[in-house]
């Protein structure tokens, strides 16, 4: 049976290319509000780090109606870290919107979400957003995409997909690149002529596959995925098997069920064929998982997400402010904490470290595992976090390293400086063309080679540049290669900073700690510039002479100190050192806190480097 009332579609995009923006107008004009009811922009960023930094991190659904049809709409991540989010959220659908920005054309991550995409054999609508634009290159972007198409291998029906030209800002679509249009019919109308109806039989052994987890602290764990077969009631008993896992089907009951409707989730009594439900009962549901018929435990294949790339450690804080800020301190509520968010992340992986306060955590990326870091702080947990380190692969016996492709748009000014650095860190060029008076040059680098480079990168450009990769596979191996020219300024007694004492230190470097700041021996108060690390005291007092009062130095000229957010510590910290994370603040130390004790480890480590 065909279900002709119903459309299962996802937004894809590069990051900043207009999803959610887009999605804000179809709401709009999908009749989700009333007329004079007061709207918020990028209504689907309801995470309070998604409203902060402008980004989407977590996929999530709604559903507007047209034409008596229903239209499910899946709003997805556009950073490459978040790329787990896409391809999980692919099984859920029939056909993607694939949204490409008029000016930039098709990105790193646009290459990424389509092949996921065409692999899946989902039909695909070009929207090239953002017509508006004065820097808008229309006919060139039109052929940028057929190119990335053919590139993709792409069947001929893919080839063959529909192109609107759209502005989600001001909510017009046409078919024409030279006509502005009045609203988003265009793009309603194609989405109902050429995106497939979905297709089951309602009658047969229900399957359900688990592509979402949502929590609720009233019903538990909720499940979010598309009825493949047969029909869900509620009340209904039935089993959650696994493709991938040798566990037994275990039996369990569907208390609720919700669709997506709007803004809101409405309960429902059944769903059929093609729906895309939330259900609440099944306590142990996992992503992956398929709620199957009792007497037809018939698993699902779910989707292979790409295996992550590089590590953290994550530990309990052990610094002497430990536990003033935080309300989860322990080993025991850290690890908890991690192995749940297991539950809804599927490219997350955590293993317990080399001894019980120590995690292994592995991601995508530096923003997917700082945004976990970030997440947790504001839970309110305290913890450590190591240097990140790339995850290494033995590749018919050669030692291989993950490798990015890193796309970025400069003013030509700039781009002599850009290059310089990037091949001092193995980057190699692979092409290189004018858009107006930037360039777009893309490189392949091994990803250890981006630490810390993005805000480097920042000021060497001005903050004009855009710097964006996406995972490329493994190649063998490049060899060490120095990352950071700067060493530390360490505080070598505990207390609180002075401006006699800062005054007398900023010669050495630049400052990351103010005045009256509580500091403590082995923390990182600024950086050195002669690439070693030096031990200071930023506390020392002056002493009252007969002559001078000690308000004598009251005038003393500080530089404002340097604050790091938590991606910046995370990019600036060496292989020697930990960030001190806490609810209040992100603090930047030695492992070994104790002076003496750090300056007889680093003997015998130059000592034995001698020796090899």
């Amino acid at each position: 049976m065909k279900r002709e009332d119903l459309r299962n579609i996802a937004i894809i995009a590069h990051v900043d290319h207009g999803k959610t923006t887009l999605v804000d107008e179809m709401l709009k004009q999908g009749g989700v509000y009333r007329d004079n009811q007061a709207t918020t922009e990028r209504v689907m960023d309801s995470n309070a780090l998604e409203k902060e930094r402008g980004i989407t991190i977590l996929a999530k659904n709604t559903a507007v109606h047209y034409k008596d049809v229903k239209i499910n709409i899946v709003d997805t991540p556009g950073h490459a870290d978040f790329g787990g989010e896409v391809e999980r959220i692919l099984k859920m659908v029939n056909g993607v919107i694939l949204l490409v920005d008029s000016a930039e054309g098709p990105m790193p991550q646009t290459r990424f979400v389509l092949q996921k995409a065409l692999e899946m054999n989902h039909r695909v609508i070009v929207v090239v957003n953002k017509i508006d634009k004065p820097d808008a290159r229309l006919e060139e972007v039109e052929e940028e995409v057929l190119e990335l198409l053919i590139d993709l291998n792409a069947t001929d029906e893919q080839l063959d997909s529909p192109m609107i030209f759209c502005s989600g800002r001001n909510g017009t679509a046409s078919l024409s690149p030279y006509q502005q249009g009045e609203n988003l019919e265009p793009l309603f109308d194609t989405i109902l002529e050429y995106m497939p109806a979905p297709e089951g039989d309602p009658e047969g052994d229900l399957q359900l596959l688990v592509s979402s987890i949502d929590y609720n602290e009233f019903v538990g764990r909720i499940g979010i995925g598309r009825i493949e077969r047969g029909t869900i009631r509620q009340n209904q008993e039935a089993m959650v098997c696994n493709y991938h896992s040798d566990v037994a089907p275990k039996k369990t009951k569907i208390v609720s069920i919700y669709q997506f409707d709007g803004l809101t989730r409405t309960q429902v009594e059944s769903a059929t064929v093609g729906d895309i439900v939330c259900f609440a009962g099944a306590a142990d549901i996992t992503i992956g998982d398929t709620i199957a018929a009792v007497g037809n435990p018939e698993p699902l294949e779910f989707v292979k997400v790409s295996e992550p790339t590089m590590e953290m450690t994550f530990s309990v804080n052990d610094s002497p402010f430990a536990g003033k800020e935080g309300k989860f301190v322990t080993s025991r509520q850290l690890r908890e904490r991690l192995y749940k968010e297991l539950l809804k992340d599927v490219s997350l992986r955590v293993e317990d470290g080399e001894t019980t306060d120590q995690f292994m955590v592995a991601g995508r990326g530096e923003m997917h595992l700082s945004i976990l870091i970030e997440t947790m702080r504001r839970e309110g947990y305290e913890l450590c976090c190591s240097t990140p380190r790339v995850l290494y692969k033995d590749i018919d016996g050669v030692k291989s390293e993950p490798m990015e492709r890193v796309s970025i748009d400069v003013p030509e000014e700039y781009m002599g400086t850009v290059i310089e650095k990037l091949g001092k860190r193995k980057g190699e060029l692979l092409e290189m063309n004018p858009h107006g008076n930037r360039m777009r040059i893309e490189y392949s680098i091994p990803s250890r080679c981006l630490f810390g480079y993005r805000s480097e990168f920042m000021t060497d450009t001005r903050g004009e540049g855009i710097i964006n990769s996406i995972f490329d596979g493994y190649q063998p191996f490049k060899g060490e290669i120095p990352m950071r020219y700067t060493g530390s300024l360490v505080a070598s007694e505990d207390g609180e900073t002075t401006s006699y004492g800062l005054f007398g230190t900023q010669e050495r470097g630049d400052m990351f700690v103010g005045v009256a700041t509580p500091v403590y021996e082995g923390m990182i108060v600024g950086q050195n510039p002669k690439g070693q690390d030096i031990a200071v005291n930023p506390c020392k007092k002056k002493h009252l002479t007969a002559i001078r009062s000690t308000g004598a130095d009251e005038k003393l000229l500080l530089t404002p100190p340097i604050i790091f957010s938590l991606e910046e510590a995370i990019e600036f910290i060496a292989d020697d050192e930990l960030i001190e994370v806490t609810p209040k603040s992100v603090r930047l130390r030695k492992r070994i806190l104790n002076t003496e004790l750090r300056l007889k480890a680093e003997a015998a480590r130059k000592k034995q480097a001698l020796g090899k």
